[in-house]
Order: structure tokens, then C-alpha cells, then sequence
């Protein structure tokens, strides 16, 4: 009982800080600056609480109740900023484009000797780091790349491919390492949330500006204000990927071993032999069964349990 607690204690934690919570600051700043000046139909005028309490409490109902409609929605919200989708043709391959040239930019500043001082090798380097390390994985965003060097980690390492087997390692990787992802991702998500809302709040804002008797200096304010900070929060959830990718580097390279027991095959000893191993785990996974299959995982398939082998 104490673990099942453990479990929705954490997953509503995480939940919370990532979603809930930058949704009702939100929807706060919304309340306050945005919707006195919005013409409020009669039924919500009946059904608004009259004290201060009630509406508190309303806006946390609002809150909760958004937040998990947001987190519903993350996939699609994280694929366009990361550049997967509503993004055209054209955008998406100069996108691309401009993240390469900016990532040799970065590799041509790292060799250049004239470049004498360490802390700004160690920023740059930092910076290096949020790319993936295979050039054809490169995406037309900042956040898209600094996701993408971290989902690609486990193929380009050791060719198991996380994305494929997720669900698979992460019901057999250490518990701490499963915490220290889900809490990693958290921060991101939190910025996430943040800057979508803002972009809300400010469109609201604007728009509200052509309401009779609207008060339009709190409008302008609030719309520029919640508009500059957009891209902070951008910046902010690229910078917080950095814990999210050693959460996922730690869950590869400690969850391979109980992953490969689980599935009933034995780690072999050299690299290159678990490079293929996890191929053909991969490939086992994505396609329909093959006869040869039988042939090509007999080199890795631990011994069943007997009398023996007890």
C-alpha cells in the first residue's frame, strides 16, 4: 500500500509542478489584468461566486481541471515547438538548415585556437551538447534538438533504441533513475506550459483591447509584458533539458542489464555484440515475427531454468 502511494504521490507531484501549477499562474494573471475588461455574459454573472473564498476556489477547480486538459495535450504541444508538427516543407528544411550551420558555428569556435579561456570552452561545450550526434537527427528548433541528442542516446550508444522500448526499460530500470527522469522532465514542462499560456494570455489581452470601457494600459502592459517572457521561457526549457538527458543517460546505461534479463537474453561481453543484440531487440519489436529470428537470437538467449541450471 505504502508503494502504490509512493507511486501516485509522485506521478501527481510531477503533474503538478508541470502542469498545474504554470496554469494557474496563468489563468491568475488572465483573471486579474485580462478579464475585467471582457464583457461577462449574464449566466456567469449568476453563477460567480460573490466571495473572495469561493472565486480562490473556483480558480483552483479552473486550474486543476485545465491542467490536466494541457497535459492531455503535451504530445502535440511538444511537437511543435520541437518542429514535428504544423510546420510547412520549406520552414522545416531552412529550420533545419539554420540549426546545423549553428551547431558547426559552435564546433568552429570550440577548435579555434584563439578561443584561451575555460569557462567559455565549458559554455560551448554545453551548448555543443544539446545536438544530437548524428547530423541526419538534426530538427528546425533549439528545444527539438536538445530533446532529440537524449531520445536518440541509447541507439547511437549501444543501438537500443529508447523510443521503440521505453515502456520496456523504464518498468525495469532502478526506481531512482525512473524518479530522476520524471522529475527532469517536470522543469521542462513547467516552462512549457508557462510560455504556451503566456501566448494565450497575451492574445487575449490584445484582443480584449477593442472592448468598449476596456482598461487599456493594464491591457498593453500585461500583452507586451507576458509577450517578451515567451522567449525566456523558451530558453529556460532548452537549458532544462540538460537534467532531463542525464536522467535518460543514467535509465540506458543502468537499465540495459535488468532490461536484457527480463527479456530473457544474456549481455554479451564485448560492445559490438550488444550493439547488435539490441538491433535485433529493436527490429524484433518494430516488425512482424520472422522465422529467422530463431537463428539470430540463439547466441543471446540465456538458459532456461531446469534441473541444471537451478
Amino acid at each position: 500500500m505504502g508503494d502504490i502511494a509512493k507511486g501516485v504521490l509522485g506521478g501527481g507531484w510531477t503533474l503538478l509542478v508541470g502542469w498545474i501549477l504554470p496554469t494557474a499562474l496563468n489563468l491568475a494573471v488572465f483573471t486579474f489584468a485580462v478579464a475585467p475588461s471582457l464583457h461577462r455574459p449574464e449566466f456567469l454573472d449568476r453563477v460567480w461566486p460573490g466571495s473572495t473564498g469561493h472565486t480562490a476556489l473556483l480558480l483552483l477547480v479552473a486550474a486543476v481541471l485545465l491542467g490536466l486538459v494541457v497535459n492531455a495535450l503535451q504530445t502535440p504541444l511538444y511537437r511543435f515547438l520541437e518542429g514535428y508538427a504544423l510546420w510547412p516543407t520549406g520552414a522545416y528544411d531552412r529550420g533545419c538548415r539554420t540549426q546545423r550551420a549553428r551547431r558547426q558555428r559552435i564546433a568552429d569556435r570550440l577548435a579555434s585556437p584563439a578561443l584561451t579561456s575555460s569557462i567559455q570552452r565549458a559554455l560551448l561545450n554545453e551548448k555543443l551538447s544539446r545536438y544530437p550526434a548524428d547530423d541526419a537527427q538534426i530538427t528546425p528548433t533549439r528545444l527539438g534538438n536538445a530533446i532529440r541528442r537524449f531520445e536518440e542516446y541509447g541507439h547511437d550508444r549501444y543501438r537500443l533504441d529508447t523510443q521503440v522500448l521505453w515502456n520496456e526499460l523504464t518498468s525495469v530500470a532502478p526506481e531512482w533513475t525512473r524518479r530522476q527522469v520524471d522529475t527532469a522532465r517536470a522543469n521542462v514542462d513547467f516552462f512549457v506550459a508557462l510560455l504556451y499560456g503566456h501566448g494565450v494570455v497575451a492574445a487575449a489581452a490584445f484582443t480584449a483591447l477593442a472592448t468598449s470601457g476596456a482598461d487599456r494600459p493594464v491591457l498593453v502592459v500585461t500583452g507586451v509584458c507576458l509577450a517578451a517572457l515567451i522567449p525566456v521561457w523558451y530558453r529556460a526549457a532548452v537549458a532544462a533539458t540538460d537534467e532531463w538527458a542525464a536522467g535518460v543517460r543514467a535509465l540506458v546505461n543502468l537499465g540495459r542489464k535488468p532490461l536484457a534479463d527480463a527479456l530473457g537474453l544474456v549481455l554479451p561481453k564485448n560492445l559490438a555484440s550488444e550493439r547488435a543484440m539490441w538491433q535485433l531487440v529493436t527490429r524484433m519489436s518494430r516488425r512482424h515475427y520472422a522465422p529467422a529470428a530463431e537463428a539470430a537470437f540463439e547466441p543471446y538467449r540465456a538458459e532456461p531454468p531446469g534441473p541444471g541450471n537451478a
